[in-house]
């Protein structure tokens, strides 16, 4: 598995929010498929999820709110 270091300001793809959030790889593709996940960002051909959305997506599901997105 590669270790990515995440710079606050950075744009991290999906191996980086996996990593972020500590899921597979496949629970961050499976959130894509179904449009269970973080808010995302598409960049040309490339997916990129702000660590903001990233952190209101993880304090939702925190605090009781609405089901989806599971973890694997």
């Amino acid at each position: 598995m590669r270790r990515t270091t995440v710079r606050p300001e950075a744009l991290m793809d999906a191996p980086a929010l996996a990593e972020y959030v500590g899921v597979p790889l496949t629970s961050v593709y499976r959130w894509n498929s179904q449009s269970t996940g973080p808010r995302r960002i598409r960049v040309g051909k490339y997916v990129r999820y702000r660590r903001a959305d990233v952190d209101a997506w993880l304090d939702q599901r925190s605090k009781g709110g609405p089901a989806g997105g599971g973890a694997a």
